[in-house]
């Protein structure tokens, strides 16, 4: 090793002992990966150089140079040597400077080529407490991993439980409201629906209440097995030797059986008549200022509709190869009016309404007024339906085939029905519409949003 290398480099300022994995950050500085992702989940965001505090980025790669000067430093300097006793061979009264993989004895030279070891695999004391290290380091990262994705379904199951109640309680005054509007012979149909939503809802809400402490639970214990893994990695080379197969034990038994999110979904029970009372108000949809752009006009933090009529991207008077947006040609200031779209097997499509206030603008808010929108997204290999002012989540099964929409302008009630299964999606009440309003189409091609 090289004489002039400070042997204070060689040792993280988080940890104080030599490095484990060494990373260095923008500002220069270097320290162990584990103790930076350690003291980066417990700071304040963004996150900053332990040393400088100068603010930094979590990307980061493994210091190859440093990696290979702190091994020739243990190399030469052990962080701990045994006695002079345990040090010798009794027998041959030289120092055991080799490790038995087969009988996890230390050895001296002349008990390598004895009888009893000459066909076993030996290596130095060293480079096999190295290579132990070096296995703890990747269960320490797949710990991690799962560390961090727990961590994010756990958030997910929080804001679920958050807004569970709330959302029912939204649901059975949407299907109460459906209800009424239907002939005194449905109570009975009503009844047992909304007796069902509040039997499912308890059992989801338990279920999610179970999910949550679960994975509180698998977070203690990941983060606790992380941290045992960190000591034993800066362990003495003799004890690392004598406990590495039982923390790798008890490391791959705590990965096993990660907590997974409960699919909270309400089941969607058909309504009598709906779709044959709906088809009352069918008027044909004829759409203007068709747009497509060849970059998914998708959404950004569900916030944004990436995509308008003076957007660079948007290629006006094309075929609908692309993804394609539309606005209705006609507006509606009163009455009943009800309309359909096969959205197939699409994952990430939008219908509804909308004034024309909010389609001339370039940067679409879905918080915004004026809007009453369904939304079908693909997140995470998932989809997900939302509605927007505010966007909130519905927890229903996503429709395939024929959605119906329909508007009743002067009760203020804008409607999305699965035709398929005359099941009610979700519903706008008791809304004030100020502005003639426009139906909306935005929907993705078979090859980007379809499966």
């Amino acid at each position: 090793m090289d004489s002039n290398i400070d042997q204070d480099e060689l040792f993280c300022s988080i940890c104080e002992n030599y490095f484990i994995d060494p990373v260095t950050i923008g500002c220069g500085h270097s320290f162990c990966r584990p103790c930076l992702c350690i003291f980066w989940e417990e700071a304040p965001y963004p996150p900053y150089c332990p040393v400088c505090r100068e603010t930094s980025h979590q990307m980061f790669k493994t210091n190859i140079v440093l990696k290979t000067q702190v091994f020739l430093a243990r190399w030469a300097r052990p962080y701990c040597l045994p006695s002079s006793a345990e040090q010798m061979c009794e027998i041959h009264m030289k120092t055991k400077n080799f490790f038995c993989e087969v009988t996890k004895d230390l050895l001296c030279l002349h008990c390598c080529t004895s009888k009893e070891h000459v066909v076993h695999n030996h290596c130095s004391i060293g480079w096999t407490a190295e290579g132990y290290r070096q296995n703890l380091l990747k269960q320490m990262r797949s710990l991690w991993e799962q560390t961090q994705e727990n961590r994010r379904n756990q958030k997910r199951e929080t804001s679920k439980v958050r807004t569970w109640k709330g959302y029912v309680s939204l649901r059975r005054e949407m299907i109460r409201a459906e209800y009424q509007k239907v002939c005194h012979l449905l109570y009975e149909e009503e009844r047992r629906y909304l007796e069902g939503i509040e039997r499912e809802s308890k059992e989801i809400f338990q279920r999610l209440k179970e999910s949550e402490e679960n994975m509180d639970v698998k977070g203690k214990l990941l983060r606790g097995m992380y941290e045992d893994l960190k000591k034993m990695c800066q362990k003495p080379d003799m004890e690392l030797l004598q406990h590495f197969e039982s923390a790798l034990k008890r490391s791959e038994a705590v990965q096993q059986h990660l907590p997974q999110p409960v699919d909270a979904q309400l089941s969607s029970w058909p309504i009598t008549g709906l779709i044959e009372r709906l088809s009352q108000f069918l008027v044909p949809i004829f759409f203007e200022n068709e747009v497509t752009t060849r970059h998914v006009p998708l959404f950004e933090d569900l916030r944004h509709l990436h995509v308008s009529p003076n957007h660079p991207d948007v290629v006006t008077n094309t075929k609908r190869s692309n993804y394609f947006l539309a606005w209705g040609a006609q507006t509606f200031t009163c009455g009943q009016h009800y309309w359909e779209v096969d959205v197939g097997n699409c994952q990430n499509w939008v219908l509804g309404f909308c004034d024309d206030s909010w389609t001339m603008t370039n940067d679409m808010v879905l918080d915004s007024e004026g809007i009453f929108l369904l939304f079908c997204i693909k997140e995470d290999n998932q989809c997900s339906l939302f509605t927007s002012s505010p966007l909130s989540p519905q927890y229903v099964q996503r429709p395939l085939g024929h959605v119906g929409v329909f508007l009743d302008y002067e009760r203020g009630v804008v409607s999305f029905v699965h035709v398929a299964s005359s099941s009610l999606i979700c519903s706008f009440l008791s809304c004030s519409f100020s502005c003639p309003l426009r139906p909306f189409l935005c929907s993705a091609p078979s090859y980007e949003g379809c499966v």
